[in-house]
């Protein structure tokens, strides 16, 4: 199984449905060598693969997280060239998976090859997406991301809690309901 199969398997993909991406993912989860082929197609950003391929790396990346660790460099670089809502939103999650891994207190490999240079790259892109035109979902993850990257920088925290204080108003509900929980994490510490 090549590049090729892999992005037929993305085109056979009909719509978002959680059985139809899940399908993708398992043939990589079944066959590793697909992974680093699926991560170059979530970030050739001019194929039309790409946003399926994002939604199977989520799904991926949810059970198998260590395989991006090779990566990080990579992803980490490429996580701002994804500008549809689509396909945002699946990297948006992935980054919160790092976030996770890297703050818990179970040794990881993520914990490891997760060094400053990439949390800088997630935690400057993730401020973008704070402030530029994102469903609700995206800033929702990057809340959390945020925050918990923001626990190992000061400043992160304050500026957070600025946009968020300052998009109250204008957002959804959902947003506004995400906002008051990260405020009262951050107020808590």
């Amino acid at each position: 199984m090549d590049k090729d199969y892999l992005i037929q398997q993305l085109e056979n993909i009909q719509n978002a449905k959680r059985v139809n991406r899940l399908r993708v993912a398992n043939l990589v989860i079944e066959n590793p060598n697909l992974f680093k082929f699926l991560l170059e197609l979530v970030f050739d950003v001019t194929a039309e693969t790409s946003i399926k391929a994002a939604w199977v790396l989520e799904f991926v990346c949810e059970q198998k997280l260590e395989w991006l660790a090779p990566y990080l460099s990579y992803f980490t670089e490429n996580i701002s060239k994804v500008t549809f809502d689509s396909a945002v939103r699946p990297v948006a999650k992935i980054c919160n998976f790092l976030a996770i891994a890297y703050n818990t207190k179970k040794d990881s490999v993520i914990k490891t090859k997760l060094n400053s240079k990439h949390i800088d790259q997630i935690i400057e892109t993730g401020f973008d997406w704070m402030i530029s035109n994102h469903k609700v979902a995206v800033k929702a993850y990057t809340m959390t991301t945020l925050f918990l990257f923001g626990k190992n920088y000061d400043w992160v925290h304050e500026e957070l809690k600025l946009i968020i204080q300052q998009n109250m108003a204008k957002e959804t509900a959902a947003y506004k309901a995400r906002g008051k929980i990260t405020l009262a994490l951050i107020n808590k510490k």
